[in-house]
């Protein structure tokens, strides 16, 4: 589970993409905005959707209403995943043009039909070819996506369901795709997916994650900086493990999909890893590279949650270490195995969702209380913003000389809660 994100961006020929959710629909978006202009589409609007939460598709719809207000005379494209789950309930929606399916919104010759519904069913889907971008709207960070899909099935979760099962890109695919972005000026690049360490277990050999880091590294010689997007702690394979804590060119930040830190509450949610698991995941990585951050997915107010079992998971954040959290109340998705069980009262799960963020943020002010008086180098992310590799966000000076994917070296004064305030020293 990613936390919910959202960012616009228009092109020149009248089409504007509006993305929800996780970074693969940032990624997916981008190749949206080259497959738009082999299309020859003008004028539209594409709404990209996520539905990791009850919460998000409510957003979705909010981005169509908007987007039809500001837009009268344009088409109006719903896609993503709760496109691809619930289509028809978009379809309804008197502000949509057309409704597309996951797989669908990756081919051109779907956005020339005029066809009001086009979602076929995303459990046949078995490949994932990858898509070659030139680069990103976002010159700092470029995504590639490496797999996509799910065979697991978290009781809380539907993704599976509007992403299909886990499918895995060729290694020497990936490694083109790496090449050409760093060619054409990516400092950093950024692997993602729904599952991404189950990336391989479909290919010949089943080779591991770790061993695709291994050859991107060694093929893409000039690549600054390779990140990791959300990954599964228990499938953190030997050879990841070594890469991640002994080479300078991976990121040392992970953010890992943990949601709970009771065991039993793992078990109902079906998850795959223990608290102890976790925790000693944690250890292991930050005494092989102390300088890690770590992030992670927390859910409170899970169905039969009790008062204990949602304080294991508060103990958990200074168990693991934990520096980055994306705090979510729990929310029943109707078809998923927990809208069935007995669910908590609204009040408690808000109440508990709340105590998560507050530990959340003095989790994250200690995590910056140990930058302060020190020095680092950040990538300018934008005009006033930078991050460090390990993704801690920077508020800096007009800075004349250097520009967004620029490296710069800081000197962090304090902080502000959210931010470390730096300048060149």
């Amino acid at each position: 589970m990613n936390a919910p994100q959202h960012f616009t961006r228009a092109s020149p020929d009248g089409v504007e993409i509006v993305t929800l959710g996780c970074r693969l629909n940032a990624y997916e978006s981008e190749v949206m905005r080259a497959l738009t202009r082999d299309a020859a589409l003008t004028n539209a609007v594409i709404v990209n959707t996520c539905a990791v939460t009850g919460e998000a598709v409510r957003q979705a719809r909010q981005s169509i209403r908007r987007a039809r207000r500001e837009r009268p005379d344009a088409e109006i494209i719903v896609t993503g995943c709760a496109a691809q789950i619930d289509p028809q309930s978009f379809a309804a929606m008197p502000e949509v043009s057309r409704v597309l399916g996951n797989a669908e919104k990756m081919r051109a010759e779907t956005f020339r039909s005029e066809v009001p519904v086009q979602v076929d069913d995303i459990m046949q889907v078995r490949e994932n070819a990858p898509h070659l971008l030139d680069g990103f709207a976002e010159r700092t960070r470029a995504y590639v996506q490496v797999q996509n899909g799910c065979d697991h099935r978290c009781t809380f979760c539907i993704i599976p369901y509007g992403r299909g099962n886990s499918r895995s890109a060729p290694a020497g695919d990936v490694v083109e795709q790496v090449r050409r972005l760093v060619g054409n000026g990516a400092p950093e690049v950024v692997l993602t997916g729904v599952d991404l360490t189950s990336w391989g277990g479909d290919l010949p050999g089943a080779p591991r994650l770790g061993n695709l880091a291994a050859r991107i590294l060694k093929h893409a010689p000039d690549l600054k900086m390779l990140r990791l997007s959300s990954i599964d702690a228990i499938e953190m394979d030997d050879q990841l493990f070594e890469l991640v804590t002994q080479n300078e060119r991976i990121a040392p930040h992970l953010h890992l999909s943990l949601q709970h830190g009771d065991d039993l509450i793992l078990k109902r949610m079906k998850r795959r890893h223990s608290r102890a698991q976790a925790i000693d995941l944690c250890a292991r990585l930050k005494a092989a590279r102390p300088e890690i951050a770590l992030g992670a997915d927390l859910i409170a107010g899970f169905p039969t949650e009790t008062e204990a079992q949602f304080v294991n998971t508060l103990a958990l954040i200074d168990e693991c270490g934990l520096a980055f959290i994306h705090a979510f109340p729990f929310s029943a998705r109707a078809g998923t195995p927990a809208a069935r069980m007995p669910q908590l009262d609204r009040g408690t799960v808000k109440q508990r969702a709340a105590r998560l963020r507050a530990k959340a943020s003095e989790a994250l002010s200690r995590h910056l209380g140990r930058w302060v008086c020190r020095e680092g180098y950040a990538v300018i992310e934008q005009d006033g913003v930078a991050r460090l590799p390990d993704f801690t966000a920077v508020k800096i000076p007009p800075l004349p000389s250097k520009g967004r994917g620029d490296f710069v070296r800081l000197r962090f004064t304090h902080h502000d809660g959210a931010h470390l305030i730096g300048a060149p020293p």
